[in-house]
């Protein structure tokens, strides 16, 4: 039964096809080359509402055009319903987040429907305006229960409960679920992977199912990403299975000469005037024909001359066997039928290749390669070419990039020898050896050579000859290129078989003059034409202005891309404006031809026996699947093709599957046509592997028993077809251009004819498209770049690209994944027109192509993200806890060394307090030496010793009282430059019984931005009084300040520059060590200004473990280059050397801008053991001082034990390291270098000491640490992440343990590896934050949380930092194994992105990685897209080519949609003093709009 029906099938199949062909004799159709109608796209689009496209925002510098309509806001979006993809405005006016009066009507709806294609959030109404439609969105909505929609963000901020997007619904996406959860009957939502009848018990009971306990412990799935699941609607082929066709037997001829050269000698000798080429100049005038005598009498003494006369020393420069390199123009057939010949018979092989213009022409390194592997030494040319290409100095042709050395050989005649009388050619009959070279291009733009043999050659001769009905003399117009494919087999070999004159028609003539070829036709009378539809469609163009030519003479005209899916619109409508002046319809020869297999099939006029042409409208869903179902016309998605005749006489032919083993295909199966027969190609030059799976290839049945179909091997012709009715090839596509996506196979050439069919000629330039594939995230994406046309407006380009996706979408079923506008002429060319596809997508890869606009689509493309993160419900603590008992894991926890054990004097206990620290130095070291500051000469800029400082504190506490009447607990605010002044005026306010809060002063040239900070930290600290200098006593009082701040409402101001020398007369005494000592302030990289407060315990107590972990003594000195107001920075400066008597040389970071070598300098001139620095100062170093190593030769770093980085974040291997490496030939140990971490609640938690091993680095998954995981892989593996040990636990002062890993939701404690908070006790924790808004309460459990299992008693201090700790086998100085530290990052900067919660740096780390011109990165989100803000390092045409880079990047490494792409100017991403960047500032600012961005890219 199921065969009857599958033949049946087949039956219906072939009779279809029949019936389908149409001879259109209709009015003129001109320019619908693509037989994807325009109407078909017009109807397609009608479909769509007409709205205008969202545009990006672009800086006016960069508009191509700079028109007054580009920045109104559109008034709509243009999306497709089917998509429902609401899209993202322009430029933002306002912050969205507040009802602005002048926020505009469009932009509440960017804010509304900030789509994401698969964002799958409810539709909800706006504030103020009536609910989102739904119900018009939802027809196109289909619920698929079995996947979920890659979600790209989970919720929004909290604040922002408004701003719910729409639902955008994206094609093959099931919409409407943000993560594989459904509902049940009564709205119960059930996990999918719970079954139905355990959810019914659920439901009953009403308590939620615990997981087993070995997903607590074990790292169970990795991300997967979806694998596509096959349609079970999809088609599938039902015919017979196909066998191999053969041809018509070749004819025998009687007199066919044994070779082709033995036909030139015949006619050169026999018939030395008849006429064998005519060339034409570029007006048209025939300005030389060769005649057969000639070409034999020069080819002759070319052979001679290559033979004879070259030599190298003394030595022929040539042999037979040799390759030869052809350099011809275009325009110079004669001179290149010459060198062909002459080469053929001196038995060397030619190689033509392309003229090359200049040292980066588009694939000419390729072709560089394919002369270098065929081992060519010599280059034929003529001397007006010689002279065209590209000199050196010395005058000689200069070598091209990627070829090797030539030696350029001038064949004009007077170059040339004559041979001698006894010399005369070999003419042996045509073998199997190599008689030239042809080169072809692939995909991927590797150049390859294929070699014909003389035997191959002879045989295509003879198979054309038979197959197109030649006979001698007659008159060939040929437009193609010579040199290779078709122009080359019938123009120059096929034609002196059979003694026949061609008339070659240059492209320059074609490009002037496109009617030119048909001239020449109707005045040679011509009997054959060899053109391309292209050449058709140029002379539909130009036609009107010429009524005299007919083209009655011609029998047969051959169009060589007749494989081209397109070129059937090009025939009809040649055939109905020729028609009239006597072009009849059968002469209309398509054929198909590939390099490796020569000509495939040709179309046969009748009086040659061939059958009616045939013609088929497919259906294009099903050809995606491989599938041949015939359509009708009217329908939108269909696709039309004519036939390309016939298979070649002698020939056999095939279809085969295109993926794995070449099994035979089905009837209405498309496939790839294999090829059997002598006139094949015999393989690619010198490459043995893809020769044998191209050219040698077995085939077999479908229901293989592993016996081939034929005992012969076959020949890839990489041209995807069928075989029709009256075993007509039909031709649907090209391998090259084949593109799958998620299983489905279009072809680029008819996603073209789509784009140009949506008003081509406005916008862009006909032919200058190109369409091809990215792999992204493991499939296949398209990409379309064109050359926009100069006079088309930006809004019109947007219009036109937002037109192409929706046709693309109507008609394919695909997404495209970018759309790319370059301006006019800059895309790469191919040799003679067209574009070079491979360059293209070379430099857009690379990020050179430049483009004036781009759209990127990849929400609506990319549907195999993996599923969003469902937390698991209900994981207690205690489970966790048994959970790593069971898996044999430590709890995380660790100390530092007990400080009990190793003071060695009397000194902690005696003086607790700092005040009486510096008095006793005071009297018992009065003249030794604490601080030296540096300026950025180097020079000493001030000094203080003990009592120096005693004495400088006790005036200023005197002013204190006196002059600003503070009271004990009254609190100061110090605004000094960094130096000594300050670190005075911190004591005094001890002595006074002041607590001091130290502040960075304005910046004088950025008033706006840096005053109101310090306003705001004088008020939130609720300062009685502001210390200062004079110089910025006036500046906070100047009339510049009073734009910036309300200068009425400062404290008293009191300069300290010259303070009465009064004596103290009691200095205050704290009552309780638990009183407080300062007030630490400083704004978080989330943009939170945050104070903390220390007391005089805490205080004491990070004096002593930082002088213990370092070994801090008076006889000591060490470097400081860092910002002396907050964290370590402040305690190292101000407080370290006053407890400790070291001697502390200060250079302040803010001098490296004049003199970046400042540090070092004075590093290596003191010879200093420990210095401390940030990572903005090593930044500097390392990007200042990396090219000026030479210059440093004087400095010295042997003396350097340890270089601490100071920061509140994860250290920064690929700085340090590259730091590191950088000043080791200055002495730098590469164990010297190591980073501290702190934060805000305890300002120093891991330092690296000069006892204990040196830090250790780990590689993690990254995907792993997504999920909170911890992962650890090997060195190079894919999504590792290279983490390095922060520091080493400090000392601790009881025996508790210092700190301990905390699950951040359940608060239990975690096994060691397992990510968590780091949650730190310790007697230097801050006590708490002071706010002036009495909000204590809510961050009481910072400083005071306890673990709710496990040790509920200790109180901690809860840092925001996720982190592991992991025992390594180093010991440390106690003897025990080490407890590594690795900060991962600050909870509050991650982003919660589909269920996952990533860290910016590792976004941004890969971003900057993607472009050269990419000097800084950062990211955040905004509603629930990722925003990424890059700054330019470079020219802004380069702008637009980082936005596909970007998306790519952190699609493939991160599994993200990136919303946003902002293009800004280096220096606008905030940067605060530790190098670390402000990521909430820049939100702050794109929201407000106040980047002044190069350019915005809204991603689809």
């Amino acid at each position: 039964m199921n065969v009857q029906r599958t033949e049946q099938a087949t039956r219906c199949l072939l009779q279809l096809m029949k019936n389908c062909f149409v001879c259109k004799c209709d009015t003129f159709v001109a320019v619908t080359e693509y037989y994807v109608h325009t109407e078909a796209v017009q109807a397609a689009l009608a479909k769509y509402k007409e709205r205008k496209m969202p545009m990006p925002s672009k800086r006016r510098s960069v508009l191509v055009h700079s028109s007054v309509e580009t920045y109104t806001p559109p008034d709509t979006s243009s999306a497709s319903e089917d998509e429902g993809s609401l899209r993202r405005q322009g430029r933002i006016t306002s912050t969205p987040f507040q009802s602005h009066s002048n926020v505009e009507p469009w932009l509440n709806r960017v804010i509304q429907g900030s789509s994401t294609s698969s964002s799958a959030s409810s539709t909800s109404s706006h504030p103020g305006g009536k609910p989102a439609a739904a119900s018009n969105l939802m027809a196109h909505i289909q619920l698929d229960n079995h996947s979920a929609p890659p979600d790209v963000t989970t919720g929004l901020v909290e604040h922002l409960h408004h701003e719910r997007p729409q639902v955008a619904s994206v094609r093959g996406v099931p919409r409407g679920y943000n993560s594989s959860i459904l509902e049940t009957g009564d709205g119960v939502p059930v996990n999918s992977r719970v079954s139905s009848k355990i959810q019914q018990l659920l439901n009953t009971l009403k308590r939620p199912k615990r997981p087993p306990l070995k997903e607590f412990f074990v790292d169970d799935f990795e991300e997967l990403l979806e694998v596509q699941q096959p349609d079970p609607n999809q088609p599938k082929p039902e015919g017979n299975q196909m066998n191999v066709l053969k041809g018509e037997p070749v004819g025998v001829v009687t007199n066919w000469p044994p070779s082709l050269l033995a036909a030139l000698q015949r006619w050169g000798t026999t018939q030395p005037k008849a006429p064998c080429l005519t060339a034409l100049d570029t007006t048209g005038k025939a300005v030389y024909t060769l005649t057969y005598g000639k070409l034999w009498s020069r080819s002759l003494k070319l052979a001679y001359t290559l033979l004879n006369k070259l030599t190298s020393r003394n030595e022929p420069l040539l042999k037979p066997g040799d390759r030869v390199a052809l350099v011809f123009p275009n325009s110079d057939p004669v001179m290149f039928m010459v060198a062909f010949y002459g080469c053929l018979l001196a038995e060397l092989i030619p190689v033509p290749i392309e003229v090359p213009l200049t040292r980066k022409d588009a694939g000419s390194q390729q072709i560089g390669f394919l002369l270098g592997s065929c081992g060519v030494t010599l280059a034929l040319t003529t001397d007006a070419c010689q002279k065209g290409l590209p000199k050196a100095q010395t005058g000689e042709v200069v070598t091209f990039k990627g070829w090797p050395r030539l030696i350029w050989f001038v064949i004009d005649g007077k170059h040339l020898a004559k041979p001698t009388k006894d010399w005369h050619p070999q003419l042996r009959d045509a073998s199997a050896e190599i008689a030239y070279i042809e080169y072809k291009t692939s995909k991927e733009g590797s150049t390859v050579g294929i070699t014909i043999s003389h035997a191959s050659m002879l045989a295509h001769c003879h198979a054309l000859t038979q197959a197109c009905g030649y006979s001698e003399a007659e008159t060939l117009t040929n437009v193609l290129d010579f040199k290779r494919d078709a122009g080359l087999w019938h123009g120059v070999l096929t034609s002196v078989m059979n003694r026949m004159h061609v008339i070659s028609i240059p492209y320059a003539l074609m490009k002037v003059n496109p009617l030119s070829w048909i001239q020449k036709v109707c005045s040679y009378k011509a009997r054959v034409a060899v053109v391309k539809s292209r050449d058709m469609h140029w002379s539909l163009l130009a036609q009107r202005d010429q009524r005299d030519v007919s083209l009655s003479s011609l029998r047969m005209l051959i169009v060589a891309d007749g494989a081209n899916p397109w070129s059937i619109s090009s025939c009809d409508a040649f055939l109905n404006v020729f028609q009239s002046r006597g072009l009849r319809p059968e002469v209309i020869c398509p054929c198909a031809s590939s390099s490796e297999a020569l000509t495939v099939a040709i179309r046969r006029p009748p009086e040659l026996g061939g059958p009616p042409p045939g013609k088929a409208v497919l259906s294009m869903n099903c050809l995606s699947y491989g599938v041949i179902r015939v359509d009708t016309e009217e329908k939108l998605s269909v696709l039309t093709v004519q036939d390309v005749g016939q298979i070649m006489p002698g020939a056999k032919v095939c279809v085969v599957k295109v993926d794995g083993t070449p099994y035979l295909c089905k009837a209405d199966e498309v496939g790839e046509i294999c090829v059997n027969s002598g006139t094949t190609g015999m393989a690619y030059f010198g490459l043995l592997g893809i020769t044998k799976n191209v050219f040698e290839v077995c085939l077999f049945p479908m229901q293989s028993t592993g016996v081939p179909v034929s005992d012969q091997p076959f020949t890839r012709t990489g041209l995807l077809g069928f075989v029709g009715p009256d075993y007509l090839v039909f031709v649907v596509g090209k391998l090259d251009g084949l593109i799958t996506v998620s299983g489905r196979r279009h072809n680029a050439d008819d996603v073209v004819a789509t784009a140009l069919a949506v008003e081509p000629m406005k916008f862009v330039y006909r032919g200058r498209i190109a369409v091809f594939s990215v792999t992204v995230l493991h499939d296949d994406r398209i990409v379309l770049v064109a050359e926009q046309r100069p006079d088309a407006s930006e809004e019109d380009s947007f219009q036109w690209m937002s037109r192409v996706l929706q046709a693309i979408d109507s008609i394919h079923q695909v997404g495209v994944y970018c759309l790319a506008l370059v301006p006019a002429n800059t895309l790469p060319k191919a040799p003679l027109g067209g574009i070079h596809i491979s360059e293209t997508k070379q430099r857009f890869l690379e990020g050179a192509l430049h483009p004036c606009n781009v759209l990127m689509c990849p929400h609506t493309c990319v549907t195999n993200l993996p599923k969003p993160r469902q937390k698991q419900p209900d994981v207690g603590p205690a489970s966790m806890i048994v959970g790593n008992l069971v898996a044999g894991k430590r709890i995380a926890q660790a100390s530092g060394r007990d400080v009990t054990q190793l003071e060695d004097n009397d000194q902690a206990r005696k003086f607790l307090y700092l005040a009486d620290v510096l008095q006793w130095r005071a009297q018992t070291t009065p003249d030794h030496p604490l601080f030296l500051l540096l300026n950025s000469k180097g020079t000493v800029a001030s000094t203080a010793s003990c009592m120096q400082l005693h004495k400088r504190a006790e005036r200023v506490a005197v002013a204190l009282i006196e002059k600003g009447r503070l009271n004990v607990g009254d609190h100061v605010a110090l605004v000094y430059p960094p130096g000594v002044d300050l670190i005075a005026t911190f004591y005094g306010c001890l002595y006074a019984g002041c607590i001091p809060i130290t502040v960075r002063p304005p910046h004088p040239q950025n008033l706006a931005t840096t005053l109101p900070t310090v306003k705001m930290i004088v008020e939130v600290s609720k300062s009685a009084c502001i210390l200062t200098t004079q110089v910025i006593t006036k500046l906070l009082k100047s009339k510049e300040a009073a734009a910036a701040v309300d200068i009425k409402t400062w404290p008293t101001i009191l300069d300290t520059d010259d303070m009465p020398k009064k004596k103290l007369a009691n200095i205050f005494r704290p009552t309780s060590p638990d009183m407080l000592a300062y007030l630490d302030f400083s704004v978080s990289t989330t943009g939170i200004l945050a104070g903390v407060k220390m007391s005089h315990a805490a205080t004491s107590a990070l004096c002593r473990s930082i002088k213990l972990q370092c070994e801090l003594y008076p006889s000591r000195q060490i470097a400081i280059c860092l910002d002396p107001y907050c964290g370590l920075g402040f305690a190292l400066w101000c407080l370290c050397s006053v407890y400790s008597g070291h001697q502390s040389i200060l250079v302040p970071p803010l001098e490296l801008e004049s003199n970046v070598s400042l540090w070092l300098s004075a590093v290596s001139q003191y010879k200093v053991r420990v210095t401390f620095c940030s990572y903005s100062v090593m930044e500097m170093c390392t990007k200042g001082l990396g090219t000026q190593t030479d210059m440093l030769r004087v400095i010295n770093l042997s003396c350097v034990r340890t270089c601490m980085v100071v920061a509140e974040e994860r250290p920064r291997i690929a700085l340090t390291q590259s730091f590191s490496k950088l000043f080791k030939d200055l002495g730098l140990s590469a164990r010297a270098v190591s980073t501290t971490f702190g934060c805000r609640v305890n300002v120093a938690i891991c330092l690296q000491g000069t006892a204990g091993p040196d830090p250790t680095t780990v590689y993690v998954d990254m995907r792993a640490l997504r999920h909170d995981r911890v992962r650890l892989v090997e060195r190079g593996s894919p999504h590792s992440l290279p983490l390095m040990e922060s520091g080493k636990v400090r000392v601790r002062a009881i025996f508790f343990p210092h700190f301990i890993i905390a699950h951040t939701e359940t608060k239990g404690p975690l096994g060691d590896s397992h990510l968590g908070e780091i949650w730190v006790s310790s007697p230097h924790n801050a006590t708490g934050y002071y706010t002036v808004y009495g909000e204590e309460a809510l961050h009481a459990d910072h400083f005071t949380a306890r673990l709710s299992f496990g040790d509920t008693q200790t109180i901690w201090a809860r840092t925001g930092y996720l982190g592991f700790l992991r025992r390594t086998e180093l010991t440390d100085a106690s003897g025990e194994r080490h407890d590594a530290l690795y900060v991962v990052g600050s909870l509050d900067e991650t982003l919660e992105l589909r269920g996952m919660r990533y860290h910016p740096i590792d976004i941004e780390t890969s971003v900057i990685r993607a472009h050269k011109s990419i000097a800084e990165c950062a990211v955040f989100t905004w509603t629930n897209l990722l925003v990424v803000v890059v700054e330019l390092e470079g020219s802004e045409q380069e702008a637009l080519d980082l936005v596909a880079l970007v998306t790519n990047v952190v699609l493939e490494e991160h599994y993200l949609i990136v919303g946003v792409v902002v293009i800004v100017d280096p220096g606008v991403i905030p940067i605060n003093s530790r190098g670390e960047k402000q990521r909430m500032h820049l939100r702050d600012g794109f929201l407000a709009d106040q980047l002044d961005p190069i350019y915005v890219a809204y991603n689809m």
